[in-house]
Order: structure tokens, then C-alpha cells, then sequence
């Protein structure tokens, strides 16, 4: 990167960060905070080592998808329309909306019920108020200006950080239980700790990623690294900061919400948690008003970040699958196709939100989903990310080949056990 005199610019820790923060911080969506917290009340401090272990291959994982979209120029799908066989990219990308609006829905609900805690007023209300502001906001905000409102949002997620030290957490054994954990492997716990990988491993996540690295290169005055070899060293570095900071980010989170409800909600012998705003809400007569306040409305805030990227991912899948003009830089007139796709995914969240299907079938077919299609598209990435008529010389690195063969291995055996319990029940 240069600036306008051509000379190369200083590497700024705090510009740098973007797509992978966003991203890292949209991991932590309201049905993940869902399963954290069912994870900390269910089993107390014992699962804290899962955030700790899904780190490097969650980190890995994101940066291939990063490096695709910088090198190329083209999101996820668009490569891999160029590798595989349309009826390839066409069931993954189905499979991805569905996955999606299950989520949504999920994901609006858990947002209008913590309103409803704490402000009171109609649940339904809030859930639909939500909904359209995020599609506004997706559909009149540009790109560029849009961004900088996601990135502030990343900062509610610092409730469940305080939390947990309002809470007085006690770290000697908090370190213990990280690094030292006893496991049981039952098959309350192995179903939770593939209900944390997949909460934490997302398809979504890979397309989102991706997109936005190619959403960054023209405002940016930037090529793809194919055609612009010299801007690769920045560029790279970049990438490599922004996602290994936006995923330490995720998970820092993401063991904070566990920390908070296992030191709170499990030692009090509450051990069934359903929704975020049931967590939130069971933290008040142990906790307090200001714990219950910060958790409620890290959910308002968290679901504002994830919703837009469920949709946004969506549709960046579609729209390059089927050759649409793509993008939220663009205006609603220029690219009517990909705008349709999020206004469907959110709408139709919405109105599953108001179904009989309560949210938790709702994230239970939604983990299904993203559990089909998972492995196989993991596997796929890996593939595009290795192909020089792709990548060039940009290929993706021993060790992200390496790490990034593990997270699909890994990925590949929490969905294992997961049919197997399906299965069994």
C-alpha cells in the first residue's frame, strides 16, 4: 500500500482491522451466545477449553477465505464455480440460505425478547423493528460508510467481558479448567462440545469474509494480488493481522459468555438455558440488574452485527453463482438480484420468528444444515486455495495447508458425532 506521494505506507495495527473483526465479532451472534451459555451452565467451568482449542483452526480457516477473495478478486462461490460443476456451487449455496434463515430467525427472536427484558414492551414489535432496520441499513448505507457502523458494534460484545468481572470470576481455577480440563465424554458433553465448534466454525463466515476482502480492494485503490503482485507483501500482512485478531477476538468472547454463566448460572444449580435472553434473564436475581442490563444488551447489540452478514453471505453466494452484479457498494437499482436475496433471507427470518417453529428448532435445523454442508465445502476452499490457475503464485501456505486440512478432519468428526446422536435419539 502506498500513499499519494507513492511511497509505502506504515503499517496501522488499528486501520488494518476490518472483514476479520467484523467477522470474528458476527461469530458471537445471539444463538451463539445461546450455546456459550448453555455450555457454561450446563457444565460449569469444563468446556472453557473448546474456545481455546477451535482458535488456530477457526484463525487458519478465515484467513484462507480472506487470502481467495484478495488474491482473485471474486468471493467464494465465484471460485468455485470455477473449479466444480454448477450443480456443486447451486446445492451449497441452497444449503447455505436455508442454514441462514434458520439462523436469522433465531437470531431476531433472541434480540426482541432481550428488548422486552430490558425496556419491556411487545416482544413481536421489537423483533420486526430490528429486522427492518438492519435491511435499511443494508440497502441505503453504503459499503464504505456502512462498515464503520459494524465496527462499532463489535464493542458491545465487551458486556460479556465485564461480566465476568463483575461476577468475580475465580481465575485460579478458570486457568485450570482452560488448560488442565477433565473430561468425561458423555454424550450430553460431546453433543455440546460439536454444538461449539460448529457455533464457532461457520459456512457462512467463509463466504461473508471473503466478499468483503473484495468489497475492500477498489475504494481502497488496490487490484487483485493476480494482477497486482506488488501490493501482496501489505496486503497479506494485513489479512494475517485482521483475521488472527478478529478470531482471537471471537473466541476471547465466546470464553467470556461461558466464564460468566458458569461462575453465575451453573454454581447456582441453573443448568437449562434455551435462548441468550433466557441466560440474560436468569442472571438477574444472581447477579444483579447491571450484569442482567450488559448481557441483554449484547444481544441487541451482537444480533445487529450477525443478522447483516447471515443475509449479506447469502446473498454474495447467490449473486456470484448466478452471475448477478453483487454487492453492497453498489446501489439498490444496480443490483437488484442481491438485494432481493437479503431482503428474502431477513423477511424470511422474520416471519419464522413469528411461526410455530420456536427458536430452538429453529437453530437446531440450522446446525443441521450448516452440518451437511460444512465438511464438504471446507474441503472445497482448501482445494480453490491451493490452485495456481486460481491463485498464482498466492497459493495458501504450508501452515495454513496444514491447519486448515486439520479444521476440515475436525469439522468432519464433530459432524460425525452429531448424526450419530441425531441417530440415537
Amino acid at each position: 500500500m502506498t500513499d499519494r506521494s507513492g511511497r509505502p505506507r506504515r503499517f496501522n495495527p488499528f486501520t488494518a482491522l476490518g472483514p476479520g473483526l467484523i467477522t470474528g465479532a458476527a461469530d458471537d451472534d445471539p444463538s451463539g451466545i445461546a450455546t456459550y451459555s448453555q455450555a457454561g451452565a450446563g457444565f460449569g467451568l469444563q468446556m472453557l477449553w473448546t474456545v481455546v482449542l477451535t482458535y488456530p483452526f477457526m484463525a487458519a480457516f478465515q484467513s484462507v477465505c480472506a487470502r481467495i477473495g484478495r488474491v482473485s478478486g471474486r468471493g467464494l462461490a465465484s471460485n468455485i464455480k470455477r473449479v466444480f460443476p454448477p450443480w456443486v456451487v447451486i446445492s451449497v449455496v441452497g444449503l447455505l440460505l436455508v442454514a441462514n434463515i434458520l439462523n436469522i430467525a433465531a437470531d431476531l427472536a433472541s434480540m426482541g425478547e432481550a428488548a422486552a427484558l430490558v425496556i419491556g414492551g411487545d416482544q413481536h414489535l421489537y423483533t420486526a423493528g430490528f429486522a427492518l432496520l438492519t435491511l435499511a441499513l443494508q440497502i441505503f448505507v453504503p459499503y464504505h460508510r456502512y462498515v464503520r457502523f459494524l465496527k462499532w458494534l463489535t464493542l458491545a460484545l465487551f458486556a460479556y467481558v465485564a461480566v465476568a468481572f463483575i461476577v468475580h470470576a475465580p481465575w485460579r481455577e478458570v486457568l485450570h479448567a482452560t488448560f488442565r480440563p477433565k473430561l468425561k465424554f458423555t454424550a450430553a458433553e460431546a453433543t455440546l462440545v460439536v454444538a461449539v465448534f460448529g457455533t464457532t466454525i461457520s459456512p457462512y463466515l467463509f463466504f461473508w469474509q471473503a466478499s468483503e476482502e473484495v468489497e475492500d480492494i477498489a475504494p481502497a485503490g488496490q487490484h487483485p494480488l493476480t494482477e497486482a503482485p506488488r501490493e501482496a507483501p501489505a496486503a497479506l500482512k494485513r489479512i494475517g493481522w485482521d483475521t488472527y485478531v478478529g478470531m482471537g477476538f471471537s473466541n476471547l468472547i465466546a470464553f467470556f459468555i461461558i466464564l460468566s454463566t458458569a461462575v453465575t448460572l451453573h454454581a447456582a444449580g441453573v443448568t437449562e438455558i434455551k435462548t441468550a435472553g433466557q441466560a440474560a434473564n436468569a442472571l438477574r436475581p444472581i447477579a444483579g440488574d447491571f450484569a442482567f442490563a450488559l448481557f441483554a444488551l449484547g444481544i441487541i447489540g451482537t444480533g445487529l452485527l450477525a443478522i447483516p452478514t447471515l443475509a449479506g453471505s447469502a446473498a454474495y453466494a447467490f449473486s456470484e453463482t448466478l452471475g448477478w452484479k453483487e454487492g453492497l457498494e453498489r446501489r439498490l437499482r444496480d443490483a437488484t438480484g442481491f438485494y432481493g436475496v437479503i431482503a428474502v433471507a431477513i423477511l424470511a427470518g422474520l416471519a419464522l420468528s413469528y411461526s410455530p417453529l420456536d427458536p430452538i428448532q429453529a437453530l437446531f435445523w440450522s446446525a443441521v444444515v450448516n452440518g451437511v454442508i460444512a465438511v464438504p465445502l471446507m474441503a472445497v476452499i482448501m482445494l480453490v486455495a491451493t490452485r495456481r490457475s486460481i491463485m498464482g503464485r498466492f497459493t495458501a501456505t504450508f501452515v495454513q495447508r496444514v491447519v486448515g486440512w486439520a479444521a476440515v478432519a475436525i469439522m468432519a468428526m464433530a459432524s460425525a458425532v452429531m448424526f450419530t446422536q441425531l441417530g440415537a435419539g
